[in-house]
C-alpha cells in the first residue's frame, strides 16, 4: 500500500505501539540471563492458570462465538473460535510438552579450534522481539506464547478482531503466569486494539522488533508483506493436494482422504483438491464417499464432463488455487502421476501435499519432484503439525524457503552467534 494512502498515526496511538514495542525489547534484553527452569515454572504455572479459569476463559470466549454468528462466519471459521474443554485440555498438553522440551538456547551448533589455536563456536541464541500477527484461533495466544518463552523470545501477539475477547484473557493469565515465576510480564504482549493502521506502524518499528510472522489468510499476509519493515517469515494459505494413484489400496485411499478434508475442515493442512486417477478402480466409491460425508465437489468443465453421472459445482481453471477452509473439495482427473504433480506445481502453495499410492516407484517421483514443506506418503495431510511433529506446538507453518520451513518450533526461534576464544592471537 502506497506512503499517500495510509492514514497517519495520532500520537496517542504512536506512543502506544512504540511502548510496547521498547518494553518487549527490554524484556528480551532480560530473558537472555534467564535459566531454562524460570521459564519452564512459568509455563507450569500458566497450565494450572487454563484449567483453573475454565469457566472464564469460556465466558470471554462465549462473547467472540456470539459476534461471529452474529457476523455471518462460516461454521468451520466458527469452529477455529471456540475454546471448549478439548481445546483448553490441548493447550494445557502443549504448556507441559514445550515444558518438557530440551532449551534450545545455549545449544552448541558447531565448534572447532582453528590452526592459529583459535577456539571458535558457534551457539544458538534467541532472536530477541518476534511479532505474531493471527488469525482467528485464540489457542494460538498460549501456543506461540510459550515457544516464544521457551525460547527466551520477547513476544508481540497480534490477534484478529474475530477472537479478542479470548485473547485477551489468555494473554492477561499469561502475563499473571510470568510474574508468578519472576519474569518480566512484557516478555507476553498483547495487543488489544487490532485496527490495521495500528499493525501498519508496529511493521515499521526495525528498531526494537526483530521478526514477523503472520499466520492466517492471504489478504493479512500480503498487507504484512507489503508494509513490513522487518523481516517475515510467511505461514501462508495451505491449498493441499491429496493424489491417489491406481495402485492405492482402497480402504486407505477412502479413509486417508476423509480424515484429511473432513476431520477439521477449517485448518490450513486441510486437504483442498483431491487428485484422481482416470483409471482408479474406485474412482465412483471415492467421489461418493466425499458426497456422502456432507463436502461438496468442485471441477472443472473437462472433469465435469468426465464425472457427469455427479453433482459437481463449476470451477475455472483458477479455482484450483482456492483454500475453501470449509466442506468444499476441488476435484480433478489426472493421466497419471507425472500430470498430477504438473498440477500440484502450478497450482499448490508450498503447503502440504499427500499421495496414496503402492508403487514404490509412483512414490518416488512424487517425494522427489515436489518440493512444499512437507509431503505425506500413505498419510494424512493433518498429520503436518507442531504437536503432532513432537514440536509441543508451532508458531504457525512455514512456506517459504528462507530460515524455517514446516511447522516453526523452538528451534526456529532462535538464531546464531560465534564465540571465538583465543590467547592473545593478532591477525597478521
Amino acid at each position: 500500500m502506497s506512503q499517500t494512502n495510509q492514514t497517519q498515526l495520532n500520537e496517542e496511538e504512536k506512543n502506544y505501539i512504540e511502548s510496547l514495542a521498547k518494553d518487549a525489547k527490554k524484556a528480551s534484553i532480560n530473558l537472555r540471563a534467564v535459566d531454562t527452569w524460570q521459564k519452564n515454572e512459568a509455563l507450569v504455572i500458566l497450565a494450572d492458570l487454563l484449567d483453573a479459569n475454565r469457566v472464564e476463559i469460556q465466558q470471554e470466549n462465549s462473547k467472540d462465538i456470539e459476534a461471529a454468528k452474529s457476523a455471518g462466519l462460516s461454521r468451520a471459521m466458527i469452529d477455529r473460535l471456540l475454546l471448549n474443554d478439548k481445546v483448553i485440555n490441548s493447550m494445557i498438553q502443549s504448556l507441559h510438552e514445550i515444558s518438557a522440551l530440551t532449551d534450545p538456547v545455549g545449544e552448541i551448533a558447531e565448534g572447532k579450534t582453528l590452526p592459529n589455536g583459535l577456539r571458535l563456536v558457534k551457539k544458538r541464541i534467541p532472536i530477541g522481539v518476534v511479532a505474531i500477527i493471527y488469525e482467528s484461533r485464540p489457542n494460538v495466544t498460549v501456543d506461540v506464547g510459550a515457544l516464544g518463552l521457551k525460547s527466551s523470545n520477547a513476544v508481540i501477539l497480534r490477534g484478529g478482531k474475530e477472537a479478542v475477547f479470548s485473547n485477551k484473557y489468555l494473554a492477561s493469565l499469561f502475563q499473571k503466569a510470568l510474574e508468578k515465576a519472576n519474569l518480566p510480564p512484557a516478555a507476553i504482549t498483547f495487543m488489544e486494539n487490532p485496527d490495521r493502521n495500528l499493525l501498519r506502524g508496529l511493521l515499521r518499528l526495525k528498531n526494537d522488533i526483530d521478526l514477523i510472522v503472520p499466520r492466517g489468510g492471504s489478504a493479512l499476509i500480503n498487507f504484512v508483506a507489503e508494509n513490513s519493515l522487518i523481516p517475515v517469515v510467511k505461514h501462508d494459505a495451505g491449498v493441499c493436494h491429496v493424489y491417489i494413484h491406481k495402485s492405492a489400496d482402497k480402504e486407505k485411499a477412502l479413509s486417508i482422504l476423509l480424515n484429511a478434508k473432513t476431520q477439521r475442515p477449517g485448518v490450513c493442512n486441510a486437504a483442498e483438491t483431491v487428485l484422481l486417477d482416470k483409471d482408479l478402480p474406485f474412482l465412483d466409491e471415492t467421489l461418493n464417499a466425499l458426497t456422502k460425508a456432507g463436502v461438496t465437489l468442485h471441477g472443472d468443465i473437462e472433469t465435469k464432463k468426465e464425472l457427469s453421472e455427479f453433482d459437481i459445482k463449476d470451477l475455472n481453471e483458477e479455482g484450483y488455487h482456492t483454500e475453501y477452509l470449509s466442506m468444499n473439495i476441488s476435484v480433478k482427473t489426472v493421466n497419471g502421476y507425472q500430470e498430477a504433480i504438473d498440477h500440484i506445481q502450478i497450482y499448490n502453495s508450498a503447503h502440504s501435499e499427500a499421495i496414496i499410492a503402492e508403487d514404490i516407484s509412483v512414490v518416488n517421483e512424487f517425494e522427489k519432484q515436489l518440493d512444499s514443506a512437507a509431503i505425506f506418503i500413505n498419510c494424512s495431510t493433518r498429520f503436518h503439525d507442531g504437536g503432532q511433529f513432537g514440536m509441543g506446538a508451532e508458531v504457525g507453518i512455514a512456506t517459504g524457503k528462507l530460515h524455517a520451513r514446516g511447522p516453526m518450533g523452538l528451534r526456529d526461534l532462535t538464531t546464531t552467534k560465534f564465540v571465538v576464544s583465543g590467547n592473545g592471537q593478532i591477525r597478521t
